[in-house]
């Protein structure tokens, strides 16, 4: 495990002191086969962002990657596995009185559910689709030149963050400024400043198309972010920033293949694409805790058919996928979506309960930096 120091307190009291650390967390999201292969984006390893979920689904989006920069996606992970906050494992759980005997229940349970699995529509769907990526030809990956983004393993350390780290921002910042014709932003955590959204209003002005792209409130599955994104929606449709959240009941690849069909969708990618230049796919949310508090990582690939082929896609989806906000004549806030070719309209947050919305507007006492 990264971000814990060497010593331990596990009463409430101890961390309560130390919540300026334990409010931190690593972030980042890369996985690494053989130093040849390598998958980046914000998908984490658990049943929902696979499809999987009968209950919840997670919308992400990654990058395969190989060549140069599995070398660099390596050299990252092995900054953080040498860094002197990452600790073993066993510094963090009891010693066990009959280690052999609990080590034999874990594999037999393991192989159980590995028995299962194997056995399963949904692992018969994925066999065949990684065969068909794998037979694919040579030319179907794109050779684009790109930049890797990693936040320093000393964001983690509170007497650090400032003074010594590599922060992603800075060339993220940089990417987004390049934006002559058209910024599309997709971040389900979208939790701007102030002065994000001036810089979003100033960029509308210069006549740049700025199109968001976030969960609804019926999609989010943290309630309290909700609360910190609200307040900002009418300032940025009055600059003209267009707003699209995605709904709950939205479909998710993969998905169709268990019994899904009551699963709440929540997006979960994180992604920008700038003009048709560039790309950006990572773990890193538009808000202050990615900002300030995690350490992210992603790649920003500058690749003009894969940006456009990017944007495109999202664009085709958005008219059935979400709810597009708008302020009515009385400046009220509505939201419209498309379906069977009928457009509707909703006075008040989608497809939510009255408790939801309760709960999205207690929310926003909850301060910023903290969402």
């Amino acid at each position: 495990p990264f971000q814990r120091s060497l010593i331990t307190e596990r009463s409430l009291v101890g961390t309560a002191r130390d919540f300026h650390r334990i409010n931190r967390r690593m972030h980042n999201k890369m996985f690494t086969v053989d130093n040849q292969m390598a998958v980046i984006g914000g998908r984490n390893m658990a049943d929902e962002y696979f499809g999987v979920n009968k209950t919840a689904k997670f919308h992400d989006d990654d990058v395969v990657a190989v060549g140069p920069v599995v070398q660099d996606v390596s050299a990252a992970f092995d900054r953080y596995w040498n860094h002197e906050t990452a600790l073993p494992a066993l510094a963090f759980v009891k010693k066990l009185d009959d280690p052999m005997t609990t080590r034999d229940v874990i594999r037999d349970k393991l192989a159980k559910d590995i028995a299962e699995a194997k056995d399963s529509k949904y692992s018969e769907a994925i066999r065949a689709k990684t065969n068909e990526k794998l037979i694919c030809e040579a030319d179907s990956y794109r050779w684009a030149p790109y930049q890797l983004v990693v936040d320093s393993p000393n964001k983690g350390v509170p007497t650090r963050a400032e003074r010594r780290s590599v922060k992603i921002t800075t060339p993220l910042i940089a990417s987004l400024h390049k934006a002559k014709e058209r910024l599309i932003l997709i971040s389900p955590y979208f939790v701007p400043t102030e002065k994000d959204v001036e810089e979003f209003s100033s960029m509308k002005k210069n006549g740049v198309e700025v199109i968001i792209v976030t969960n609804s409130l019926a999609a989010n599955n943290m309630f309290m972010v909700h609360g910190g994104y609200a307040p900002v929606r009418k300032p940025l449709l009055k600059a003209g920033v267009k707003i699209y959240e995605v709904r709950a009941d939205s479909d998710v690849p993969g998905s169709e293949y268990v019994d899904a069909t009551k699963a709440v969708t929540t997006l979960h990618t994180k992604e920008f694409m700038v003009d048709s230049k560039e790309a950006f796919i990572g773990s890193f949310n538009f808000d202050p805790r990615s900002a300030k508090l995690n350490t992210e990582c992603g790649v920003i690939i500058r690749d003009s058919e894969l940006t456009e082929q990017l944007s495109q896609q999202l664009l085709d989806k958005l008219p059935t996928q979400t709810f597009e906000l708008f302020l009515n004549e009385q400046g009220r806030l509505r939201w419209r979506t498309t379906d069977n070719n009928e457009q509707s309209v909703f006075k008040r947050e989608p497809q939510t309960s009255f408790m939801q919305r309760v709960l999205g507007n207690l929310a926003r006492i909850v301060p910023k930096s903290q969402l």
